[in-house]
């Protein structure tokens, strides 16, 4: 198994240590297209050697073309444009100094293979073997697999042979008969010596093919007990294992790797019952050939045909995935929340890719179809399905599997739908896509369904931040996958684990998750005086999601959704940088800047702010020794729509009483001069739409923030003071 398989079967706090590892520059597309050709090159050599690094990345370039050519005979445009933008970026960073590529290769490899020894050896006590046995485990299947089809092989070379064996058999057995009848011996008439020791081999070749056919009934018996195990195995772990893991991909988790891989363990058993029943078959023919005395062929072969059959039957009802849940283009990192009247896609695959079924299933798309009266929330919405809801599973040659993707599906609220009586708000409300279809074989035919995760359908977008919340409460918590009452009492979570849901918002928005000391401050807000002694305390859905932990009026989840945004929209370079301490308590931003030197500043989030808001507290030096902290009135999103952060810090100045304006920021806590930190992302004054803030260095404590008026910035604006120590 490649270094990049293993990883993908990691827990998902090293899967974002990998994640870290990639951008722009050499993104992770490349290594998940190109996986065994990179690992089987020594990337630190070469990184040694200019002409071999030179070789080198031409051959990327064009392992990059062959994938891209592959791509074509598809017709799968966005994967070909991607590829397209991949080959320019390489060619853009790498083109005069390949040597460079091969050192980023080289050490992104040897921090892969750190974080693979770290995630194996370090677990924690009681399951610090965990990676291992999940690796043995995969390892294992992969083996029984692999045993599977030279079983397979094996039994038909042993059922081509009986045959042969039957033939020559009844070939000798004419033979002889003519033998006698031409040499005109008659019944009790002693036999010529040659005639009685060919009836003595033919006599032989019967007992032999008698064991023969014994042995054959108790391969293809054990081939089916072997075929079985492998398929129980598959559909009771490994499928629902692929199914927790898609439900944490789609509220932001590590992304859900493995499904080619599935997919190959049942194609192949598939394959291999089908081969098992054509064998069954041909030993039927057999038996039609040839009367044997109690028959060893004939003994348990039609309990052997029905066991073959059930379990394909049973392979293929399990078989339907849905790849990529719905999802709307507008908003891809937040699945499962469908606006009505707005476009959504769905990918539905089959894990059995047989040729035979190509172009064979027509899949039809319902919502809410055949719910029970528990499932039913009394006064619930119903909803049209609009647009295509019909699609033919097909071979896509570019991913090679058999799937159908629904592109232009809508929902549409049916009129009058909704009452008083539902105990649920819209944002509560779950609700249910599934799909239908019928494979019909000889001797077969099997209705297939499959239901996507639970959606929930808003009518605006200003109630998307809300149905996300409720999307990861449900994904965290519900164990049955389509509990369409859950919101009617849902489970409170303990903060070990929502905390790792609200890092992965923030790691799908950025390349940055949060670290245990912000996750330690918003549990602090959440929880209060619980975080201190019960960090894993209960959280209620109320107190995500409804209520406000505190006098601000904000719910928490809106509160952290603001900041999200404020940082995909306006902070992404700063917050990727690390630049930004986020969470902070006043208390705990006052320890941090009390001994540091005047100028030093640090930012965080406002607690105040709805919408997502930022301010950067700074340190001023006082007369007595006593260093006063100053902090800004926050900045919103309105704000830095006009304005970037990077100039904001530049530039910012407060009025002096002689009027000479004066820079409080110099340093980047712990002590990074700004222009270092931020100088990368200035632009000129002209490049923003308004002109500079400045404040007046007055607070108090009802008003902790000083105050912000707009002024014209001078382009030739006075020195920046020195900092003193």
């Amino acid at each position: 198994m490649t270094l990049w398989n293993q990883l993908q079967l990691l827990d998902s706090m090293y899967l974002e240590q990998v994640d870290q590892l990639y951008d722009e520059a050499f993104p992770m597309e490349i290594r998940q297209y190109l996986c065994h050709w990179i690992e089987s090159h020594d990337w630190e050599s070469i990184a040694s050697n200019e002409s071999l690094a030179i070789v080198r990345f031409h051959e990327l370039l064009n392992q990059l073309d062959e994938h891209y050519s592959r791509l074509n005979l598809g017709n799968n445009f966005l994967l070909q444009h991607n590829i397209r933008k991949i080959k320019r970026n390489l060619q853009e960073h790498f083109q005069e100094n390949p040597v460079y590529m091969a050192m980023i290769i080289s050490s992104t490899l040897n921090e892969e293979r750190k974080i693979l020894q770290v995630a194996l050896s370090s677990q924690g006590k009681g399951d610090s073997m965990q990676g291992n046995i999940m690796m043995e485990h995969q390892n294992e299947l992969v083996n029984k697999v692999n045993n599977l089809k030279m079983s397979v092989q094996e039994m038909e070379k042993h059922v081509q042979a009986l045959e042969d064996m039957q033939d020559d058999y009844d070939f000798n057995m004419k033979s002889l008969q003519s033998r006698i009848e031409a040499e005109g011996v008659q019944m009790n008439d002693p036999m010529p010596k040659e005639i009685q020791q060919e009836e003595m081999a033919i006599k032989r070749m019967f007992t032999v093919q008698g064991i023969k056919r014994e042995v054959v009934m108790k391969e293809i018996s054990n081939v089916l007990t072997l075929a079985e195990q492998i398929q129980f195995t598959l559909i009771t772990e490994e499928l629902p294992e692929w199914k927790k893991r898609q439900q944490m991909a789609c509220i932001g988790g590590p992304p859900n790797a493995c499904l080619d891989q599935l997919q190959n363990w049942f194609t192949v058993v598939a394959e291999c019952l089908q081969q098992i029943r054509q064998q069954l078959k041909k030993v039927q023919e057999l038996v039609q050939k040839f009367t044997y005395s109690n028959d060893p062929l004939n003994l348990g072969r039609g309990q052997l045909d029905e066991q073959a059959i059930s379990l394909f039957k049973s392979l293929i009802l399990n078989s339907l995935v849905v790849e990529r849940q719905p999802c709307m283009p507008t908003h891809p990192q937040r699945p499962l929340v469908i606006k009505t009247g707005v476009q959504f896609t769905v990918k539905i695959r089959s894990l059995v890719k047989l040729p035979e079924l190509n172009c064979q299933l027509k899949v039809k798309v319902f919502i809410d179809k055949n719910l029970t009266e528990r499932d039913t929330i009394k006064g619930g919405r119903k909803f049209n399905i609009l647009g295509t809801n019909t699609k033919v599973m097909n071979l896509e040659e570019s991913s090679g599997c058999l799937a159908a993707e629904f592109r232009h599906l809508q929902l549409k609220e049916m009129k009058t739908s909704r009452t008083n009586e539902t105990p649920l708000i819209v944002t509560e409300e779950m609700h249910l896509l599934s799909f239908e279809t019928q494979l019909i074989q000889p001797e077969l035919s099997v209705d297939l369904s499959i239901i996507s995760l639970p959606i929930v359908v808003i009518s605006h977008v200003n109630q998307l931040p809300s149905a996300w919340g409720s999307i990861l409460w449900y994904n965290m918590l519900s164990g049955e996958p389509h509990n369409l009452t859950f919101f009617l009492n849902p489970p409170p979570v303990k903060w070990v684990q929502l905390s790792k849901v609200i890092s992965w918002q923030f790691s799908s928005v950025s390349k940055r998750a949060l670290t245990s000391d912000q996750l330690r401050t918003i549990a602090d807000k959440l929880l209060g005086h619980k975080a201190q002694g019960d960090p894993e305390g209960l959280i209620q859905w109320s107190a995500f999601c409804k209520t406000s932990p505190n006098e601000r009026g904000i719910p928490f989840w809106l509160w952290i959704d603001g900041i999200l945004d404020l940082i995909k929209r306006h902070l992404l370079n700063i917050w990727n940088d690390g630049y930004i301490v986020g969470f902070l308590s006043r208390k705990q931003e006052k320890a941090m800047l009390r001994d540091k030197a005047p100028g030093t500043f640090l930012l965080r989030f406002s607690e105040s702010c709805r919408d997502g808001g930022i301010t950067f507290t700074w340190v001023e030096e006082s007369q007595d020794g006593e260093p006063k902290i100053h902090s800004v009135k926050p900045y919103t999103k309105a704000d830095l729509a006009t304005i970037s952060m990077p100039n904001i810090i530049r530039d910012y100045t407060l009025a002096a009483p002689m009027k000479v304006p004066v820079y409080p920021l110099i340093y980047l806590y712990p002590n990074i001069p700004k222009d270092e930190a931020f100088g990368r992302y200035y632009t000129s004054e002209s490049e923003d739409s308004e002109d500079m803030e400045t404040d007046k260095p007055i607070n108090s404590d009802a008003n902790p923030y000083l105050r912000r008026h707009l002024m014209h910035v001078s382009d030739k604006p006075v020195a920046r003071p020195v900092a003193r120590f």
